[in-house]
């Protein structure tokens, strides 16, 4: 028996259940296949589990910056048993509010593995069997999973992927992180502020390779404070397990050794074994998905969205593209999603975020901006705080004033940067931002005082 339905989800992350929501209030028929969890990996392996251990790490940050506040300085120690329980319940809370919502809009929920079988049908691997559907719309968002490369002995136990690390039974010795990306730098901070050692193996000659190098040079100067060592330069090409530790080889003869290692190298899209050929949908060489403007695969009834398109890897960006695809498919008035005016952040301590166009972009582009920059040494509120490492550039066109875009790197730069966020997106001016009367004393004055 096959069952009918109007708009078709495989795989229940960000972008699959804000398109299910936003499908269901217009009173379409919505079916989401899921074999994991409601929220996807950004809820069970990625973003909230990861976030809510860098929440544990600045609270360990804060309390060793104490005693410059007159504060008695006892860091305690970290116990990853109840920072496990932590994430799990965190994990299946959000997992359950999710399927009430979603049930309450009468959303048919299937748990298993979608594959389609053609044009306009798919099965799903469930316990209790197959169950095929018939559909008018649908939308692939299953995700990614960390990139592994052959040269690595993942065990899950001393060397790892981000995955792991939250079944640890205790806080690592000496970790080796390998890659300086964004998940490589989190997890430097949050395994130094837990107690680990830590080694950075940085491939290119900064951290965080592909962002504005005054931004890199603050997270530089802060980890070797702390007392983490970075490899500068070296791409690692092998791991040798011992039993009691790891010993990372780099191709320049370099070998890096410590209890653990961490793979942190970029991610590969879940699109194998979906059906994608039976249903006439183009495949890139990388294994992401082929889409145009509005999403659409080169099925044209057919969707995909989030991590397997090899778009911006951000759990907001899937969720917002899972609205418009909704409302796209349905026959509603949508516009594109503007990547340039996206705000994103790294959960470091500083933090690192920014909006719009920067710097490096505009310099390539050819494009002349005006890039104002105030130091958080500056602000009152950051040296009360004891948080003042850190920035806040705001970048404008120099003919119109306009806010184009900005970078902070500082405490809960995260938070801050919807200020910025909120004039891009509203094409304002830094005039606006300076007649903006911000609380005192406070974090949001040095954005005016950049503006200004």
């Amino acid at each position: 028996m096959t069952e009918p339905t109007r708009f078709l989800v495989v795989g229940g992350g960000p972008a699959g259940t804000q398109a299910a929501t936003t499908a269901a209030t217009q009173g379409a028929a919505v079916t989401v296949i899921e074999k994991d969890i409601v929220g996807g990996a950004a809820h069970l392996w990625d973003c909230l589990p990861s976030k809510t251990m860098a929440a544990s790490a600045l609270r360990q940050t804060s309390v060793r910056n104490a005693v410059k506040l007159g504060l008695i300085n006892d860091p305690g120690t970290v116990s990853t048993e109840v920072l496990g329980d932590r994430i799990a319940e965190i994990t299946a809370d959000i997992n359950a509010n999710w399927v009430e919502l979603l049930t309450s809009q009468r959303v048919a929920m299937v748990g298993g593995a979608g594959r389609f079988t053609g044009p306009d049908t798919v099965v799903a691997e469930t316990m209790d069997g197959e169950r095929r559907f018939r559909f008018d719309k649908a939308l692939v968002s299953t995700g990614s999973f960390p990139r592994i490369p052959n040269w690595a002995p993942v065990d899950a136990k001393r060397v790892l992927i981000s995955r792991d690390v939250y079944d640890l039974d205790a806080v690592p010795e000496h970790v080796v992180i390998i890659g300086s990306g964004v998940t490589g730098v989190e997890f430097t901070h949050i395994f130094e502020s837990m107690g680990s050692k830590v080694s950075l193996v940085v491939s290119r000659q900064q951290i965080l390779p592909h962002r504005d190098p005054e931004v890199a040079a603050v997270l530089e100067e802060d980890f070797l404070e702390r007392g983490i060592r970075l490899v500068i330069g070296a791409r690692a090409e092998a791991i040798d397990v011992g039993d009691d530790g790891v010993s990372v080889r780099c191709d320049d003869g370099r070998v890096v050794s410590g209890s653990h290692a961490l793979l942190a190298v970029g991610s590969v899209p879940l699109s194998d074994g979906l059906g994608l050929e039976e249903a006439g949908v183009e495949v890139s060489e990388s294994g992401h998905i082929v889409v145009d403007e509005f999403q659409r695969t080169t099925a044209g009834h057919i969707y995909a969205a989030g991590d397997v398109t090899g778009q911006m890897p951000l759990s907001s960006v899937a969720a917002m593209q899972g609205r418009k695809i909704a409302r796209h498919a349905l026959g509603l008035p949508v516009q594109p999603l503007d990547y340039r005016k996206v705000a994103e952040a790294i959960f470091t301590e500083p933090e690192i975020a920014s909006v719009g166009l920067v710097e490096v972009d505009a310099a390539a582009e050819g494009r002349k901006v005006r890039t104002t920059k105030v130091p958080f040494t500056s602000n009152a509120r950051s040296v009360l705080q004891h948080f003042t490492r850190g920035f806040v550039k705001v970048i404008s066109d120099p003919a119109t004033g306009v806010v184009l875009g900005g970078t902070i790197v500082g405490h809960r730069a995260s938070e801050l940067i919807g200020v910025i966020a909120l004039a891009v997106q509203a094409g304002v001016t830094a005039q606006v931002l300076v007649e903006t009367l911000m609380v005192h004393p406070s974090m949001t004055e040095a954005i005016t005082d950049a503006a200004e």
